[in-house]
């Protein structure tokens, strides 16, 4: 991808809208979806952004909708953020300070790693490789900031 794109202060860079377009691939089976849809992060009264994403998710040619909702609370470090699960549970950390960060979020057998990368002011990217005794997914976002 080349360059990346340093954010200074990532809850900054997240506010507002982002249209979201996904690959999903089971490297195990071959099988791909693909989901595309919105995100919207909008402030929290105490700090931080709430993360909406909202959309259509196409596995084996079955069209469902699909959503989540996270929080994006200020990190430990001035320019970060903690992320958490809508339940408060902990989900990863979030550095771009560099334009680039790795987090890794481990869940029950599976390990979830998760590259984040900025293109440029209105453009990111996150790829999440989910491996354990029964996931070997790679799952491709790329944001695009507007409705």
């Amino acid at each position: 991808m080349g360059e990346f794109w340093p954010v200074p202060e990532v809850l900054t860079y997240l506010e507002g809208s982002w249209r979201v377009a996904r690959s999903v691939r089971d490297l195990a089976s071959g099988e791909t979806g693909e989901f595309s849809g919105t995100t919207v992060f909008d402030p929290l009264e105490r700090g931080g952004l709430l993360h909406r994403e909202s959309g259509t998710f196409v596995w084996r040619g079955v069209a469902r909708p699909a959503e989540r909702t996270l929080r994006f609370l200020p990190g430990a470090a001035p320019g970060t953020a903690d992320v958490r699960f809508a339940d408060g549970r902990p989900f990863h950390g979030l550095d771009l300070t560099s334009g680039r960060y790795v987090a890794d979020h481990p869940c029950a057998a599976d390990l979830y790693r998760g590259e984040f990368t900025v293109r440029d002011a209105d453009r990111w990217r996150t790829v999440w490789r989910v491996r354990g005794p029964a996931k070997d997914l790679v799952l491709t976002t790329d944001y695009t900031r507007g409705d």
